[in-house]
């Protein structure tokens, strides 16, 4: 087998292997919400393996370094800024390359597993020498690879990926005025800084106490007594599925506080809060936490509830009631199970009889 073929089968293997990572973690964490990323620097060091156009002839294959700079600028994009060097030599030729350039990579998921596609481009340096004649020049070059990251603790993680550049080579005795050049690449990812730590939780407050009023006089205005709040706190696991904002089908729990309500001519409004871990992002746990409080909203509502009796807030990861440390993400999601909740809150007016 030629040593591009090589090169070629060695990161088809790796990204399928990736690939069927990704499938696996999916189906252990199916109670996982929207995985969050470290928005820090980070380092990507790595060795590659060359294989240079057909066009520079001999030597075919070399190895070399590579380092990049990168930083995640959103759930789904990283930027590399980044130098590579290449060396190929026989007993009749020396050919290196150095190139600089700047890449972005769409990450598929943000999870411990994390597969991409890149595209980029820079300058490219290539010097062929042959016997006593040597051939030199600086070009630009596109590229466009496939590749993932693993993260194996907060700040350090492996990357791997293969890409193909396509240079714009200006003839500087070459002979010729374009060069693909195909590359494996395989290092480390390492943070500058850890995930910012969650908050630390907020003592929740007691529900008021309704205080029994004393006998008014006569003559005394009656005074209402002041409201008082009853709260019921229901899991997310139990409502929904895995990143959903659709309720199961079977909800006792929803159908027997839908019937208290309508037996109750007390309780004269409801607060549905919806709340999320501290995993992912402020603004997908915003959205989420919403639209899970407007499915509970529109399940009572459909219960005959009034709807004008019922308002839906997302709060987000906001108002904890635990907080976790564990390194071991499984045991991370578990942990913070509790945070992953809906709170239904009833306003109940106690009418004076005279």
């Amino acid at each position: 087998m030629k040593q591009g073929n090589k090169i070629k089968a060695i990161a088809a293997s790796v990204f399928a292997l990736g690939m069927f990572g990704t499938v696996a973690a999916q189906a252990q964490e199916v109670k996982q919400a929207q995985p969050s990323y470290n928005p820090s620097f980070y380092l990507a060091p790595a060795a590659n393996w060359t294989y240079p156009s057909d066009r520079f002839q001999e030597p075919k294959n070399g190895h070399g370094a590579t380092l990049r700079i990168g930083k995640p600028i959103s759930d789904s994009w990283d930027l590399q800024l980044g130098t590579t060097y290449s060396h190929a030599y026989d007993s009749s030729s020396n050919y290196r390359q150095n190139t600089l350039g700047l890449d972005a990579l769409y990450m598929f998921s943000r999870s411990s597993f994390r597969p991409f596609l890149l595209v980029g481009g820079g300058a490219q340096y290539d010097k062929i020498k042959r016997d006593e004649l040597a051939e030199a020049g600086t070009s630009p070059y596109v590229n466009a690879g496939v590749g993932f990251q693993y993260q194996l603790t907060d700040t350090l993680g492996l990357q791997a990926d293969y890409r193909v550049a396509h240079a714009y080579v200006k003839p500087r005795g070459f002979g010729f005025s374009r060069a693909n050049t195909k590359q494996l690449n395989v290092g480390l990812v390492w943070a500058f800084s850890k995930p910012e730590a969650a908050p630390a939780p907020l003592p929740a407050a007691p529900a008021p106490v309704a205080e029994a009023s004393a006998p008014a006089p006569v003559v005394a205005p009656v005074v209402a007594p002041a409201p008082r709040v009853e709260r019921q706190t229901l899991s997310a696991n139990e409502l929904f599925g895995f990143n959903s904002a659709v309720l199961r089908a079977d909800q006792p729990k929803l159908d027997q506080i839908a019937e208290g309500m309508k037996a109750d001519q007390n309780s004269s409004k409801a607060n549905i809060y919806g709340y999320t871990d501290r995993l992912g992002s402020d603004r997908y746990n915003t959205k989420l936490s919403q639209a899970r409080a407007d499915a509970v909203k529109a399940y009572l509502a459909g219960k005959g509830v009034p709807a004008e009796r019922l308002n839906a807030v997302g709060k987000g990861k906001a108002n904890p009631v635990v907080t976790c440390t564990q390194k071991a993400r499984p045991a991370l999601i578990k942990c913070l199970e509790p945070n992953r909740r809906v709170e239904i809150e009833e306003i109940v007016v106690e009418r004076r009889v005279n």
